[in-house]
């Protein structure tokens, strides 16, 4: 039976899940201890966003932090709480750069976390779906992945693309060398002739 990109999501957070509850762990976070009150700003507000841990972001979360740590979901459960809580779905993209010691992730070359390469946010309806008229393609219409920002996965296409814009720039970078190259001789040769004559 064919399957579709839209079953691994659904394959992801279904094995996240029976992974918890076979581990006992609820699937709601538990919400941390409320702040003590800032005298200095009485407008602060104590609510904490509670955390689905069946949501298609947080199994992300979890997986590649189990990934990259070689550990068990239950060993990252609580991280995934605290990236979910503090940064949301978009998180994730500082979560991919974090485990990449910091580098930016170029989307168009590395598949997304979340989206798998699709660009669009898997959680959403598409434009088909929802009815959103065939204009709206060109206008600037959201139902991009909140990670990857709509970058497209495309290496083999890209990749040619890359390699003729650096060229280019080799290309000009060597021609400009010639030209200070020649500059350099040109400046030597007569600064040569004036020590001579004097």
């Amino acid at each position: 039976m064919p399957t579709t990109v839209f079953d691994q999501f659904t394959r992801r957070t279904a094995d996240v899940t029976a992974q918890l509850t076979t581990l006992g762990i609820p699937l709601t976070a538990p919400t941390p201890p409320p702040a003590a009150p800032d005298p200095a700003d009485p407008w602060a507000s104590s609510y904490t966003v509670p955390v689905d841990r069946s949501t298609l972001a947080w199994c992300t979360a979890v997986k590649m932090l189990a990934d990259h740590h070689h550990t068990g979901i239950d060993r990252q459960a609580l991280a995934a709480d605290a990236l979910l809580r503090e940064l949301g779905v978009r998180g994730l993209a500082q979560l991919h750069s974090d485990l990449h010691a910091g580098a930016p992730i170029d989307y168009r070359f590395t598949p997304c976390p979340y989206c798998s390469g699709i660009s669009e946010d898997p959680t959403q309806p598409t434009c088909g779906e929802v009815g959103c008229a065939p204009w709206h393609e060109f206008d600037g219409h959201e139902h991009l992945c909140p990670v990857c920002h709509g970058d497209d996965h495309q290496p083999q296409w890209l990749a040619e693309e890359h390699m003729a814009e650096l060229e280019e720039l080799l290309g000009d970078a060597i021609e400009e060398h010639e030209e200070r190259a020649s500059l350099r001789y040109r400046l030597r040769a007569r600064l040569y002739r004036r020590t001579v004559r004097t």
